[in-house]
């Protein structure tokens, strides 16, 4: 069973902060600045969580993983705009 996390970071040294933006890139779809919208199973949240720690400094960085519900399910309406609409990205299957 999946659910959709949204999770935000705010990391206060730049090369950390590509690296973190680079390892979020695999794993959901970037929304914001510092923010990316992901679906994930329980063991894809813990190599996530495995990931982003090796990566960041503990004492100067934060990063918040906020869970949103089951995916699909309640976490489509979970997200409210204010200003530009938010739009859920489609997935789709590329054939190689």
């Amino acid at each position: 069973m999946r659910s959709m996390y949204i999770v935000s970071y705010d990391i206060s040294d730049p090369k950390r902060l590509r690296q973190v933006f680079k390892a979020m890139q695999g794993m959901g779809d970037h929304v914001q600045l510092s923010v990316f919208r992901c679906e994930l199973s329980a063991r894809d949240k813990v190599r996530m969580m495995a990931k982003l720690t090796k990566l960041i400094h503990h004492k100067e960085d934060q990063i918040l993983i906020i869970d949103i519900g089951l995916a699909p399910g309640r976490s489509d309406q979970a997200v409210e705009a204010i200003g530009r609409s938010y739009a859920v990205k489609e997935r789709t299957a590329i054939v190689v």
